[in-house]
């Protein structure tokens, strides 16, 4: 499955509901999923934390078989939806195709408009870090 295949998938889920208490659920959601992998205490680091966050959100990055697999965690619920959201999207993919994909879902399931600023500037924290593992990656 391609990023945008991924990214449509996700943008058909929020689609199916109107109030934004539902879809705030459905990150929720995402997050109890990556719960039932969650990232090894042991790579919640300094160094994989990510600046520009509100609350504490961690990225690694393992480079196999041309591909980058990313692993992620956060301390709050909603930010942990959120970066679920970004592993399954991008986890998987060759360096390549996430610096070429542009990331649309965000923006169309409107989730921007419903985070507060800081938590807006946060996600773009995490956009910009998982382009830097892709970037260092890629040849």
């Amino acid at each position: 499955m391609t990023i945008n295949e991924r990214q449509d998938e996700i943008i058909e889920e929020f689609e199916a509901f109107d109030d934004w208490m539902d879809r705030y659920q459905l990150i929720v959601d995402y997050a109890k999923e990556l719960q039932k992998n969650p990232m090894p205490e042991s790579e919640k680091t300094e160094q994989n934390k990510i600046d520009g966050c509100q609350s504490t959100v961690w990225f690694s990055c393992k480079y196999e078989d041309g591909k980058l697999w990313f692993n992620g965690d956060s301390e709050a619920l909603l930010v942990k939806g959120i970066v679920a959201m970004l592993l399954y999207v991008l986890s998987g993919s060759t360096p390549k195709e996430i610096l070429e994909t542009e990331l649309y879902f965000i923006e169309r399931i409107g989730l921007q408009e419903h985070l507060s600023p800081t938590r807006s500037n946060g996600v773009v924290a995490m956009l910009k870090q998982l382009r830097l593992y892709a970037l260092a990656y890629n040849s």
